[in-house]
């Protein structure tokens, strides 16, 4: 049995209980502080942000497919582009971001857009889409307001709409499938009543599949953008008998992502043609 000695101070509950909680405080907090570092800020997402940890990178595309046309895709994350490096690499074609939500605009986009215009490709606007934060509808029109609108002069495509994973929280932004369907189906509605142009849909079959159900209803007018970083585009989402354009890496010449669109040139014209 400890024997206690004269003089020497006995060790107080109260001053035992607060150093362990602080000592268990101190384990927990650089947990916190990790967690809050891996969560990007709002307005830093890019078309395929969670394509390679989702479902990775599984080879490239062979060569001597059917013709296709070089793409690529850029962000604010890119900043300013050595459009005509791309042109002369074979580029043909790109999609620049100009809003997400409804908090943000690419400081860049000018830049990108008009610069990939003037090298003379073929070019349209993308949106990444936060259906937590507001309706579709708010959506599109922030984005037709902001760079996303379309002209019938050959050169610019319809507004793309980019829904995948959730790079701020829950993959399916906190909504059932069918809340997920309507949401979407009010940014397409209002954005073709703004511009008279169906938005082409951008996603990945895995996360269509698990945040939709693999809703099909959109194939029959909006083109499928199909995100999968493999040898070929894979399995299509519910619907979509084929791909109009396909993201197949985000670490290709210059910019990263690169995209193949689905027919010559003549057709990237006649898909900007309406």
């Amino acid at each position: 049995m400890p024997v206690h000695r004269p003089g020497s101070p006995r060790p107080r509950p109260l001053t035992v209980l607060v150093t362990a909680l602080l000592s268990a405080l101190s384990l927990a907090l650089p947990l916190t502080t990790a967690q809050a570092a891996s969560t990007p800020s709002r307005g830093s997402a890019y078309m395929g942000m969670g394509v390679l940890a989702h479902d990775g990178q599984n080879g490239t595309p062979s060569t001597g497919d059917a013709t296709q046309t070089e793409g690529v895709d850029v962000s604010g994350y890119q900043g300013n582009v050595a459009w005509s490096t791309l042109w002369s690499s074979g580029v043909r074609w790109a999609y620049t971001k100009a809003t997400e939500g409804t908090y943000y605009t690419n400081p860049y986009f000018a830049q990108q857009y008009n610069g990939s215009y003037n090298v003379g490709m073929i070019r349209g606007a993308y949106h990444f889409a936060t259906p937590d934060t507001t309706s579709g509808a708010t959506q599109a029109n922030y984005f037709v307001d902001h760079g996303g609108g379309w002209s019938r002069d050959g050169k610019t495509l319809p507004g793309a709409l980019d829904i995948e994973w959730n790079p701020y929280g829950a993959a399916c932004y906190g909504k059932s499938a069918s809340a997920m369907v309507s949401w979407i189906a009010d940014f397409l509605n209002t954005y073709k009543a703004r511009t008279g142009r169906d938005a082409v849909i951008y996603t990945a079959t895995s996360w269509w599949t698990q945040c939709t159900g693999n809703y099909g209803g959109f194939a029959t007018n909006n083109p499928l953008w199909i995100a999968r970083y493999a040898s070929d585009p894979g399995t299509l989402p519910a619907g979509w008998s084929y791909y109009t354009m396909w993201q197949y890496t985000s670490s290709g010449p210059t910019v990263g992502d690169h995209d193949k669109f689905n027919g010559a040139l003549d057709r990237v014209v006649a898909l900007a043609n309406g």
